[in-house]
C-alpha cells in the first residue's frame, strides 16, 4: 500500500501568504520577499509530508492566488486585455497573474479583474477561464516545472498536482457565441503533453490529474473527449504513471468511463459518497489500482479508524494489497493547518478538541491507517487506535451535543411557519407606504472597510487591554462616522457597518450554542481572503439577541432608515464545520429558527428592512442535479423559516453572490424575499438574464461594481450597467448596490465608489417618472 495526499493547505502555519500577498500589492515588500514566502510553504508542507512518511507527496498544489488561474497563465490563455500588461517590461509575471486577478488600475491602464465563482459545492473562489473562438494556448509560466524541480532538489518524492484538461475547459466560459468550449480540446493538449515532456525530462514518475467533473453530470460528447485526450496523453507517455483524481461527488453513472481512462491509479471520494466502492471493486480492471478517500478532506472531525479499516480490508480483500491508495477525499486546501495551534480552552474546549483533527492530524491519520490495515503495525499505531476510538465513542454520548428543547422546537414547526403573511404585490404596497424610496434606492450590502484600527481594537479587547465599554465607545463612534457619511454622499437606505464583527458567520457563531471556535483554523476562500469557521458540534438555538443593539444604536442616529444585517441559516451552515452525526438539513433547520427570533426582536425593535444573507444557497446544490431538489427544498424552506415571522410592511432583503442562477431561478423565486442583491458587475450584467426571462416578481438589486477588486469604477461605467439592467428588469424593481460587502476594502477607493454609484443612480432615475415609466412617453 501507498499513501499520498492530494493538496496541501497553502496560506502557511500563521496566514504567511496572506500578509506577504498584501505587503506586496501595497507595495511594502519585494517581489523577492513574497517569492521567498511561497517557497518557505512549499518547503514546510513537504517536510511535514515527509517526516509523517506519506509516499507520494504533491507539488504545484500551492498557489499565489488561485490554482485555476495558475493553470490558466501556464498554458497562456491570457485574455487580450492584459496583453499590455505582460508586454511592460517592469511587470513580472506574477503582476500579470494578480491583474488578472484582481484587475490593474495604473500606469494609464485600467482593466477589469477576470470573473470568479465558487469551486464546486465549496466556499473556495477560482478565477474563471475566458475562452475564444480558436483560443490558441502555449506554455506561458513554468511554474508546475520549477516548483517540482525544487522539490526534487529537497529530497521529496514529489508528484506534480494538475488540473486534468476536461475539467480545466469545463471550468472555463465561452466570451464570444458560436463554438464550443470542449472542441478547445486540441489546441490543448498539445501544451499539455509539452508540460509533461518537461516534468518527465526532469525526473517526474508520478503525475496527478485532477478531474472532479467525473463526478458530474457529463454530455456524451464530453465523455467521448475524456477518452481521446488520455488515450491521447498515456500514448505520449507510457511509461509516466498516472493518477486521476475524482472529489466531492461519486461517479455513478460515469464510473465505467473513469475506470477504462488509461490512468494507473483512479481515486474516488468515500467521504462524500462510501456507498461507490463496491460498485468500484466490482468493475475495475487489473490493470488499474485504487485510491481511497476515506479521510475528509472538508471537515474537522477525526477519522472513524474502525470504519476506515473496514473499507481498506475490503479493498484489500478483492484487488490486493498492493493496488490500494490510502488518502484523504480531497485536497486538504479545505482544511486548517494544525489542531495543535489551538491552545485557547475558553473558545475550544479539551473535550470538543479530542474530536476534531486538522490537515496536519489527518496527515497522521493516513499514515496510520496504512500501518493498521498492513498487519504489522508498531505502539505507537496501535496507540493512535485506542484513542481514536475513545473521542469517537465519547462524542456519541457527550451531554454537551443534545437539547431536547431545541429538538422540541424543530419537530413542532409547520409549514406555516415558512409563509409570509401576505403575497409580495400586497406587502410591496404597505412596504412603499412606510419606507417611502425614491426610484432606482442606492444602498450597500452591509460591511464597511474594517481598518487596521478597528481591528486593533478587536485584538486589545480580547487581550483585555480594553475594557468592554471602551471598546463600544470606540465601535460607536466609527458607526456614527459612517452612518453621517452615507447621509452625505445621500444613499437611501443606510447600514451600520458591521464594526463589531469579526466575519459575517464567525460573529453569529459566537452567540449562538453549539457552536465552537479555533484561534488558528483558517481556510481559504480565494487570493488572500482567509476565513475561520466556526465549528458545529450540538444543536443550535439562540440565548439571547445577537444583532438589535448595534442595529437600533444606528438607526437611533438618523432619519433614514437603517437595514439590520444578519447571515442566513443555509450560508452559516455552509460556512461553518458541520457536525456529521445527523442531516445537514437538520442542523439548517435549528439555525433558521434561531435567526427567526433575531428577525423578529429587530422588528419589535423598529428595524423596518432587514437583509438576510444567503450567498451561499447556490453553492449548496449537490453536484448532481438528480439530488438538487431535495435539498433546495429544505434550504428554501429554512430561508423561509428564518424571515417569515415578520409583519408585511417589514421588507426583507437577501444578498447572493458569484452565482448562476438559470437553473435555479424558480427556487430563488420561492424564497420570497422582498429584495434580492446579486453579483452582477463581473459578468457585466449576465446574470440578470435568468431574472429577466424568468420574469422576477419581486425587486432586484444587481450590483454595479466588483468589490472584490481594488479599482474604482467610474459613475459612466456604473450607468452604463445600469442601462444593461434597464433593457431586461422593470425600472421600479431595481436597486442599486455594489457586489458585496466592503468589509476588505480601503475607505478611499470605497468613498470613490459610492459618490459615483449614488450618482450613477441619480442620472438614471433622471430618464424616469416617479412611477418607472420612461419620462419621454
Amino acid at each position: 500500500m501507498q499513501t499520498h495526499i492530494l493538496g496541501s493547505p497553502r496560506i502557511g502555519r500563521h496566514r504567511e501568504l496572506k500578509k506577504a500577498c498584501e505587503q506586496y500589492w501595497s507595495g511594502k515588500a519585494s517581489l523577492n520577499e513574497l517569492l521567498e514566502t511561497g517557497k518557505n510553504i512549499c518547503f514546510q508542507n513537504w517536510k511535514l509530508q515527509q517526516e509523517a512518511g506519506i509516499d507520494l507527496i504533491p507539488c504545484n498544489d500551492f498557489s499565489y492566488y488561485d490554482q485555476v488561474l495558475d493553470m490558466t497563465l501556464t498554458v497562456g490563455a491570457i485574455p487580450e486585455r492584459y496583453k499590455e500588461i505582460a508586454a511592460r517590461a517592469s511587470n513580472s509575471e506574477l503582476d500579470l497573474y494578480f491583474a488578472m486577478a484582481r484587475g490593474y488600475q495604473k500606469d494609464g491602464l485600467d482593466i477589469t479583474a477576470m470573473e470568479m465563482t465558487k469551486w464546486f459545492d465549496t466556499n473556495y473562489h477560482y478565477i474563471v477561464p475566458e475562452f475564444q473562438k480558436n483560443q490558441q494556448f502555449r506554455l506561458f509560466s513554468k511554474k508546475i516545472i520549477t516548483e517540482f524541480i525544487s522539490a526534487k532538489q529537497a529530497g521529496i518524492n514529489a508528484k506534480p498536482v494538475i488540473i486534468g484538461p476536461l475539467t480545466y475547459l469545463l471550468l472555463g466560459k465561452e466570451k464570444e457565441e458560436g463554438f464550443d468550449k470542449l472542441d478547445l480540446i486540441e489546441n490543448l493538449l498539445p501544451v499539455y503533453i509539452e508540460i509533461l515532456k518537461e516534468l518527465k525530462n526532469h525526473g517526474a514518475t508520478w503525475i496527478q490529474f485532477d478531474e472532479p467533473f467525473l463526478g458530474m453530470d457529463l454530455t456524451e460528447k464530453a465523455k467521448e473527449i475524456y477518452q481521446f485526450a488520455y488515450a491521447e496523453i498515456k500514448k505520449q507517455f507510457p511509461d509516466l504513471k498516472f493518477i486521476l483524481a475524482t472529489y466531492f461527488e461519486g461517479l455513478k453513472d460515469n464510473l465505467s468511463l473513469a475506470a477504462s481512462l488509461p490512468a494507473d491509479v483512479l481515486h474516488i471520494d468515500l467521504v462524500r459518497c462510501p456507498e461507490q466502492l463496491d460498485e468500484v471493486l466490482n468493475i475495475i480492471p487489473q490493470t488499474l489500482s485504487l485510491s481511497l478517500g476515506i479521510v475528509d478532506g472538508r471537515n474537522i472531525w477525526k477519522n472513524d479508524f474502525s470504519k476506515s479499516l473496514s473499507f481498506i480490508q475490503k479493498a484489500i480483500n478483492t484487488i490486493g494489497s498492493a493496488r490500494v491508495f490510502i488518502a484523504p477525499s480531497c485536497s486538504l486546501l479545505h482544511s486548517p493547518f494544525d489542531l495543535n495551534l489551538e491552545t485557547n480552552e475558553k473558545t475550544l474546549s479539551p473535550e470538543i478538541k479530542q474530536w476534531m483533527a486538522f490537515a496536519k492530524q489527518k496527515v497522521e491519520e493516513i499514515v496510520a491507517l496504512k500501518k493498521l490495515s498492513s498487519g504489522n503495525a508498531d505502539y505507537k499505531a496501535l496507540q493512535q487506535y485506542a484513542e481514536n476510538k475513545k473521542a469517537i465513542d465519547t462524542r456519541k454520548i457527550s451531554v454537551l451535543i443534545h437539547n431536547q428543547e431545541v429538538k422540541d422546537r424543530v419537530n413542532v414547526t409547520t409549514a406555516d411557519d415558512a409563509k409570509r403573511n401576505s403575497p409580495f404585490n400586497i406587502r410591496k404596497e404597505k412596504q412603499q407606504k412606510i419606507l417611502q424610496l425614491p426610484l432606482f434606492p442606492t444602498t450597500t450590502i452591509g460591511s464597511f472597510p474594517q481598518t487596521k484600527e478597528v481591528r486593533a481594537w478587536r485584538s486589545k479587547l480580547k487581550k483585555e487591554e480594553l475594557t468592554a465599554e471602551q471598546y463600544n465607545n470606540l465601535l460607536k463612534k466609527e458607526t456614527e462616522r459612517t452612518i453621517r457619511w452615507q447621509e452625505e454622499i445621500g444613499i437611501d437606505v443606510l447600514v451600520h457597518g458591521e464594526f463589531e464583527r469579526n466575519d459575517m458567520v464567525e460573529y453569529f457563531g459566537e452567540q449562538l450554542a453549539g457552536f465552537a471556535f479555533t484561534q488558528n483554523g483558517w481556510v481559504q476562500s480565494y487570493g488572500s481572503r482567509c476565513v475561520k469557521p466556526p465549528v458545529i458540534y450540538g444543536d443550535v438555538h439562540r440565548p439571547h439577541p445577537m444583532t438589535v443593539y448595534w442595529s437600533q444604536y444606528a438607526q437611533s442616529l438618523t432619519q433614514k432608515w437603517v437595514k439590520g444585517m444578519l447571515t442566513g441559516p443555509v450560508t452559516i451552515l455552509q460556512w461553518s464545520f458541520v457536525r456529521d452525526d445527523q442531516p445537514r438539513s437538520l442542523t439548517c433547520k435549528q439555525i433558521a429558527l434561531a435567526i427567526r427570533d433575531e428577525v423578529n426582536d429587530l422588528e419589535k425593535a423598529g428595524i423596518r428592512i432587514i437583509q438576510i444573507d444567503e450567498p451561499a444557497i447556490r453553492e449548496g446544490l449537490p453536484l448532481r442535479i438528480s439530488d438538487w431538489q431535495n435539498y433546495l427544498k429544505w434550504a428554501v424552506e429554512a430561508f423561509r423559516i428564518s424571515a417569515s415571522g415578520v409583519e408585511d410592511a417589514t421588507q426583507i432583503h437577501t444578498h447572493m453572490c458569484y452565482s448562476e442562477f438559470n437553473d435555479i431561478i424558480q427556487n430563488i423565486a420561492d424564497m420570497d424575499a422582498d429584495v434580492i442583491t446579486i453579483e452582477c458587475s463581473r459578468s457585466q450584467m449576465e446574470l440578470l438574464n435568468a431574472f429577466a426571462d424568468f420574469k422576477y416578481p419581486n425587486e432586484i438589486g444587481p450590483g454595479v461594481y466588483d468589490i472584490h477588486s481594488p479599482r474604482v469604477p467610474s459613475k459612466e461605467e456604473m450607468v452604463e450597467l445600469l442601462k444593461k439592467a434597464q433593457a431586461v428588469i422593470p425600472a421600479q424593481q431595481l436597486w442599486v448596490n455594489p457586489d458585496c460587502g466592503l468589509k476588505t476594502r480601503h475607505w478611499d477607493e470605497t468613498e470613490k465608489a459610492l459618490i459615483s454609484m449614488v450618482e450613477a443612480s441619480r442620472e438614471a432615475a433622471k430618464a424616469f417618472d416617479k412611477e418607472g415609466n420612461l419620462a419621454n412617453k
